[in-house]
């Protein structure tokens, strides 16, 4: 698997990128790995990096973007934060990613049985941790479908949370950075959601 340039990150579009990446949790799926020589990505990413995908994920231990997508060094963005929360810092981390680098594609990616998604639904408060929880507090409103059990012991509730929670950071992204979505509507970029199941390994996008 080649290392990738300036001219084959050109050359992709943004369905090309998103090809790429269900391709690789294909791969991951299935238990196969491209072939590629880590130590060579080394030397050839050394000088420039040309990323072709911006990831927003959760920090999980087991959503390590590299590894679902199966992508080695210098082929994606990876922005991890606990629920795959948006703020500031990760808006400027997206707009240096598309209009400065280049990248192709933003996903944000959630994943069942989420920490984060599960405390908010509880309601804990914890230090910094309230804060952040808080950011997911939307997602919990707008979820109308469940009546009862309206918690984290709920797997129903928390996957519908999980999924609204994506789809609201994607709004976001979108209101809140005029440059990643001037760059949409251009399409030079794709934005779009998925969730990860923590236990196939299959990446579900929304299209």
């Amino acid at each position: 698997m080649r290392t990738h340039s300036k001219e084959t990150q050109d050359h992709l579009t943004p369905d090309l990128a998103l090809e790429i990446l269900k391709e690789g949790n294909q791969r991951f799926v299935n238990n196969l790995k491209a072939n590629r020589n880590l130590l060579q990505q080394v030397n050839e990413t050394s000088t420039g990096q040309f990323p072709f995908a911006t990831i927003l994920s959760c920090m999980d231990s087991r959503t390590s973007a590299e590894l679902i997508f199966d992508q080695g060094l210098g082929d994606i963005f990876s922005i991890r934060i606990a629920g795959n929360i948006l703020n500031e810092d990760i808006l400027g981390s997206m707009e240096f990613a598309t209009k400065v680098v280049g990248t192709k594609i933003i996903v944000v990616l959630g994943h069942t049985k989420c920490g984060a998604i599960v405390g908010a639904c509880n309601h804990v408060e914890m230090g910094n941790l309230t804060g952040l929880l808080a950011k997911i507090a939307p997602a919990i409103e707008q979820e109308k479908t469940t009546l009862v059990d309206r918690d984290g012991k709920n797997s129903a509730f928390v996957n519908n949370v999980t999924a609204i929670n994506v789809k609201l950071t994607i709004d976001r992204i979108r209101k809140e950075s005029q440059i990643v979505a001037d760059l949409e509507a251009e399409n030079v970029i794709k934005i779009l959601g998925a969730v990860y199941d923590v236990e196939t390994g299959k990446v579900d996008f929304f299209e």
